[in-house]
């Protein structure tokens, strides 16, 4: 649903080919979804099966012809279903790193706190890419500010647990 809603979001801003989707989304989307290339051409053409999307072939120059990707009416109605959904709905978050922290009862705190002092460094560095994306009009600057809270609070915790330890 999440995949389905974002790209018919960004076709419903301006008509976009798959790169150019694909570009946007990994450098503001990835932080709140995972989509390969592969994986967002393979839902384009889903959603053109659909009648969500229909697409037009551009060339320009030299370069080869590029799919342009366009939102239908009937596309724009799927998206705002979509979009209703997903706001009402709440998709409890699961932490793969947390597996270790389940046992961290297991190992001595002195070499413990080094590796969780490297955790913290590998966040710090998201934190930093966080907080150089320059602001968003509207309402992808929330994305942003999440992301950024979200490792802020990640990182002050884990700062507790590592003085807990010492």
């Amino acid at each position: 649903m999440e995949r389905e809603l974002l790209l018919l979001g960004l076709l419903r801003r301006q008509k976009m080919h798959g790169y150019e989707l694909h570009e946007f989304i990994e450098q503001y989307m990835r932080t709140c979804i995972d989509l390969k290339k592969s994986t967002a051409y393979y839902l384009l053409d889903k959603l053109a099966q659909k009648g969500y999307v229909s697409q037009s072939v551009e060339q320009s120059g030299n370069r080869p012809p590029r799919h342009v990707y366009h939102i239908t009416p009937t596309g724009e109605e799927r998206f705002q279903e979509l979009l209703r959904q997903n706001l009402a709905s709440h998709i409890p978050v699961k932490f793969g790193d947390l597996v270790g922290l389940a046992f961290l009862d297991d190992i001595p705190a002195e070499e413990a706190i080094p590796l969780l002092q490297k955790r913290r460094e590998a966040m710090a560095r998201s934190l930093e890419t966080a907080v150089t994306v320059p602001p968003h009009p509207g309402s992808l600057q929330l994305v942003i500010q999440h992301q950024t809270v979200h490792l802020e609070t990640e990182i002050a915790w884990l700062d507790s647990v590592i003085n807990s330890l010492e």
